[in-house]
């Protein structure tokens, strides 16, 4: 006798509605990121550098612009292990994980902190 597959995918298909309705996925907004921003000091308790993601894509950096990729070796050739990297609410998430990939590649620790939306100020030293 075959196996008949109608009711198999129908009970499938009614497990998939279910938790698709059951389930509550929070915004990006709300993920709980580990966020040690609040001392703004390294491990050898010098100032970490200020770091600015731009809805752009781009990084500020010393009232500058720069490229994830050229602000990360920068940032190894002066010696910055560390930095404080805020970004707008603005800020798409794929930019931000970009940057964050771009500066965890060149070894570069980055702590977050997340501005309101709108606020496009650079982070006071």
């Amino acid at each position: 006798m075959p196996i008949r597959m109608t009711p198999l995918i129908d009970v499938v298909f009614i497990l998939l509605v279910f938790f698709m309705v059951t389930s509550y996925l929070l915004p990006t907004g709300y993920l709980e990121l580990e966020n040690d921003t609040a001392s703004g000091r390294g491990g050898d308790g010098e100032p970490l550098p200020q770091l600015q993601l731009l809805a752009s894509g781009e990084v500020r950096w010393q009232e500058r612009n720069w490229q994830p990729r050229a602000l990360s070796r920068q940032l190894v050739s002066a010696g910055h292990r560390e930095v404080r990297l805020a970004t707008d609410g603005d800020v798409p998430l794929d930019r931000f994980t970009l940057t964050l990939s771009t500066l965890d590649n060149a070894g570069i620790d980055a702590r977050w902190q997340r501005s309101p939306s709108g606020n496009t100020t650079t982070p006071s030293p």
